[in-house]
């Protein structure tokens, strides 16, 4: 069954199994239980909507595990927790599997369980008991609406400064640390002609996002699941179209809408941003957080910046959001290049926060593999640096939310 035409009506519950025809008797039970509103996908399918917010957030999710299974159970576990973590309730279907993985999985937090083939009306009891357990509960759909993402612009002040690696490397770590947690991030390429976040982590760039962008009145949260892409079911992204296409294909009503519906769907959402600048470019500084501007210490980007500062003096945008980082900055020994920096600082009248360490040949060669730095060169200061970032982001994330719950 294709993925598309799953996504085409309200779905309640997703079969989840290594191999569908093991388990043709629990497909009988649930026709009967929920008629066609239910799927069937694999694991790796699964995993994949699951990544890029393309569930509902309220859908039983039942994992059908066989004794095949226990041979390769990583694809399994990592399903499972992904799962628990974004609060889907969970039933374990579980065929000849030897009690010790049993038990694993059922650790992992299974909400319910039963043996396969199933004993009569099994199934039937275990959803009641599910419904009975949420009624007082609020669902993971009111949950997810509650959401108020942080919008992260990342701007290169000229080509090759390290805009996209830096986005890139900061939507990752983010990612990672708030695994443990209901927190969610997306990664979104802006630059619509040569965006090169598909590139920096090998995924497909999906035709999907190219009708999205050539018909903007379809823009809706489904939609845009269905344009987005999961990295390792942790973050999710949504790559340049496979086409190249005008930057002012859309308008800013369309990037203020994608913004919202992004922002209802998850926590952090980190923005790389084309060098040019545009009719929407004004809405994205606006709605943003905290809006990251990379330059280096050469004569290019110095002048770009003061052409970039001068629009927004006289387009009256908030230029206070911007935090402007220094790639390949000094080393700590470098007085001669500290000084150059402070001389660099005081003619533009912009004050540089945040200094980045030049990460060398691993930068280009993690960029070619098609992999963040955490896995490819974990211990590079670049890759340090940019970690350290992503915590004091979450972290001061967490700290306002909470002042606001008090």
């Amino acid at each position: 069954m294709a993925l598309l035409k799953l996504m085409d009506r309200k779905m309640e519950a997703f079969a989840v199994a290594s191999n569908q025809q093991s388990f043709e008797l629990l497909a009988r039970e649930l026709h009967g239980l929920f008629g066609q509103n239910w799927g069937d996908v694999t694991f790796e399918a699964a995993g994949e909507m699951l990544g890029r917010g393309a569930m509902a957030g309220d859908e039983v999710l039942i994992v059908c595990v066989e004794a095949q299974d226990e041979l390769t159970l990583e694809p399994v576990d990592a399903f499972v927790r992904a799962a628990k973590k974004a609060n889907y309730t969970i039933v374990l279907i579980a065929k000849d599997v030897s009690p010790t993985a049993l038990h694993h999985l059922l650790r992992l937090g299974a909400d319910d369980f039963a043996p396969y083939p199933l004993p009569d009306h099994a199934l039937a009891n275990i959803f009641e008991r599910l419904r009975d357990k949420q009624s007082a509960a609020p669902s993971q759909t009111e949950r997810r609406k509650s959401r108020s993402g942080v919008i992260l612009p990342v701007y290169g002040a000229a080509g090759g400064v390290g805009s996209s690696t830096f986005a890139v490397n900061l939507a990752w770590e983010m990612a990672t640390s708030t695994r443990k947690d209901d927190m969610r991030v997306a990664l979104v390429d802006f630059d619509f002609q040569f965006g090169s976040v598909a590139t920096l982590l090998d995924i497909p760039r999906r035709e999907a996002v190219f009708n999205l962008l050539t018909e903007p009145e379809t823009l809706a949260g489904d939609t845009l699941a269905q344009a987005m892409t999961s990295y390792k079911s942790v973050l999710a992204v949504l790559t340049s179209p496979p086409e190249v296409m005008p930057l002012d294909i859309v308008d800013a009503d369309f990037i203020e809408r994608m913004l919202r519906i992004l922002q209802s769907r998850y926590d952090f959402i980190i923005i790389d941003l084309p060098k040019a600048l545009t009719d929407w470019s004004a809405a994205v500084l606006t709605q943003s957080e905290t809006y990251f501007s990379l330059l280096e210490l050469d004569m290019r980007s110095a002048q770009n910046l003061m052409r970039y500062l001068r629009v927004l003096r006289g387009e009256d945008l908030p230029g206070e959001k911007i935090q402007y980082i220094l790639n390949r900055a000094p080393g700590f020994a470098d007085l001669n290049g500290k000084t150059r920096v402070g001389r660099f600082s005081e003619s533009l009248g912009v004050e540089i926060n945040i200094f980045l360490p030049d990460g060398g040949k691993a930068v280009t060669q993690s960029g070619d593999q098609g992999e963040p730095l955490a896995n490819s060169a974990a211990k590079n200061p670049l890759r340090k640096e940019i970690k350290k970032i992503a915590a004091t982001l979450v972290d001061l994330t967490i700290e306002a939310r909470a002042a606001v719950v008090d």
